[in-house]
């Protein structure tokens, strides 16, 4: 399973920019070149091994999804076909594809914007010990798992690689953006949330959360960046099967997460060795929730 695997890009005939948990970014000059590698992370650690085609799952789901939610909000997509752009040269675009966009340029915001449909994760943790998440009041008596009775908005600090994110109440996103700004993600992120959730339940998933990335562009216009609703970003459980009560059977990278809780793995780098059962069962599980909930098949 490992020999198709893709852990870091290295091209001499463009400038790159940055190097994230999963994806590098070149410069293209106006625009950048998003690169998604088949590296994951785990508790905001990068593991040593990759998981074949991972990378290209969140590229084409992230691309289905910035068309797919048009109309809400913008986004910074111009293309994920390499094939057809001047702006990548031709052996760049081979090597990657499948796994790359072009996108414009945005200024990032300093905030992770989470929405949350159901209790589970960090935000049940916060709910058994204070009966809340992120500050919001919830009633008590609520199970792991269970749909809340409208999504939540529940935003985190954005950290460097190998340091953990932290929730935030709203209050705290309103001193980092400005209230107007921090009351248009939010409205964003919400509105966004409920369609794709709507879409995905059709197709058999439930979003149970995720999380949303945006900047600004030249104009100070609000756009949708970095990925979209893909398994790194999201919980994504079968609609089949869901019972609430306890954890999930899920498509996203809960089962490597699982797998490091079982060895008591402390959450500091180094990360341990994935074994190649897990990493072949996280592929799959990868391909499947894009080919469920675009009803295509992988680009390989």
């Amino acid at each position: 399973m490992t020999a198709d695997v893709l852990l870091r890009t290295n091209f001499t005939e463009i400038p790159i920019l940055h190097q994230g948990k999963v994806r590098d970014i070149y410069d293209l000059g106006e625009h950048l070149l998003i690169a998604a590698t088949d590296r994951i992370s785990a508790f905001d650690v990068v593991l040593p091994d990759g998981i074949p085609h991972k990378g290209r799952v969140l590229n084409q789901i992230s691309a289905y999804w910035f068309k797919g939610l048009e109309g809400i909000v913008g986004h910074h997509l111009v293309t994920a076909d390499l094939g057809k752009t001047a702006l990548v040269p031709p052996a760049v675009a081979d090597r990657l594809k499948g796994r790359a966009m072009v996108v414009k340029k945005a200024r990032p915001l300093p905030v992770e914007c989470i929405v949350r449909g159901y209790l589970s994760g960090s935000g049940w943790n916060e709910y058994r010990e204070k009966g809340s998440v992120s500050g919001i009041p919830l009633p008590p008596g609520l199970e792991e798992s269970q749909k809340l009775d409208a999504p939540l908005f529940t935003p985190s600090t954005k950290a460097a690689v190998g340091v953990h994110d932290e929730n935030i109440d709203f209050s705290a996103a309103v001193r980092e953006l400005g209230e107007k700004l921090a009351e248009e993600v939010r409205s964003a992120s919400l509105r966004l949330y409920r369609r794709a959730a709507d879409i995905a339940e059709k197709k058999g998933i439930i979003i149970a959360d995720t999380k949303f990335e945006f900047g600004l562009d030249g104009a100070g216009r609000l756009m949708l960046i970095d990925e979209a609703l893909s398994p790194d970003s999201s919980r994504f459980w079968p609609v089949d099967g869901y019972a609430p009560g306890g954890p999930q059977k899920s498509f996203d990278k809960q089962f490597v997460r699982d797998y490091l809780l079982s060895i008591r793995w402390d959450k500091n780098p180094p990360a341990p060795r994935l074994p190649e059962e897990v990493i072949r069962k996280t592929s799959e599980k990868y391909i499947e929730a894009f080919e469920r909930l675009t009803g295509k098949k992988l680009e390989m």
